[in-house]
């Protein structure tokens, strides 16, 4: 549990106070955090193969220390082959501790081992928050690359307090998270 006392006795000691400065909040209550980090993959093709989602479940609950479940359709598209309650997809949320340790594995580890990595896109939903799309789960240390069957991608979404992407932004940086742009916002 070292690590994870380190981000977030880090934004305690450094990021709050230079947020504070930064945007003038009057009281340190006003400063955005970091209230959770979902994990989600969609696995439109486990409609033919069942299994598909069985390895997802394993690998996302490997890759965060938390069990990751399945999302299911809620309705039926006959194109699709997609019956009503069929498993589609499996989600993470992580909160507290564990969204830190997760948080610093992101930033230190995972993220550095994509090939030809130039920083992230800064594009945030206007509300404060941000979703990652990462295209192969295969740079997270925890997945065995023994054991792959499918190069499978998720959607990593960065839920803050922020009242505007400027501030969600500006959290997000001071994390660590390495953004292509220096620009605000959008």
């Amino acid at each position: 549990m070292s690590n994870t006392a380190s981000l977030k006795n880090e934004y305690k000691e450094r990021i709050v106070p230079a947020l504070i400065e930064q945007f003038g909040y009057q009281s340190r209550m006003q400063v955005p955090v970091l209230k959770k980090i979902v994990i989600n993959q969609g696995l439109g093709m486990a409609t033919a193969d069942k299994k598909i989602i069985d390895v997802a479940i394993a690998e996302l609950s490997a890759i965060t220390g938390q069990k990751a479940v399945a999302t299911v359709s809620k309705k039926d598209i006959s194109n699709f082959k997609l019956r009503k309650k069929m498993p589609i997809g499996v989600m993470v949320t992580l909160r507290r501790e564990q969204m830190y340790e997760f948080l610093e594995r992101l930033i230190r580890i995972a993220l550095p081992r994509i090939r030809d990595f130039k920083g992230i896109e800064s594009k945030f939903d206007g509300r404060g928050n941000y979703t990652l799309g990462i295209s192969e789960q295969i740079i997270f240390p925890e997945i065995n690359l023994d054991g792959i069957t499918k190069i499978l991608g998720m959607n990593i979404t960065f839920v803050t307090s922020a009242q505007t992407d400027e501030e969600g932004y500006a959290l997000l940086k001071e994390f660590g998270l390495p953004f292509k742009n220096a620009k605000k916002g959008n």
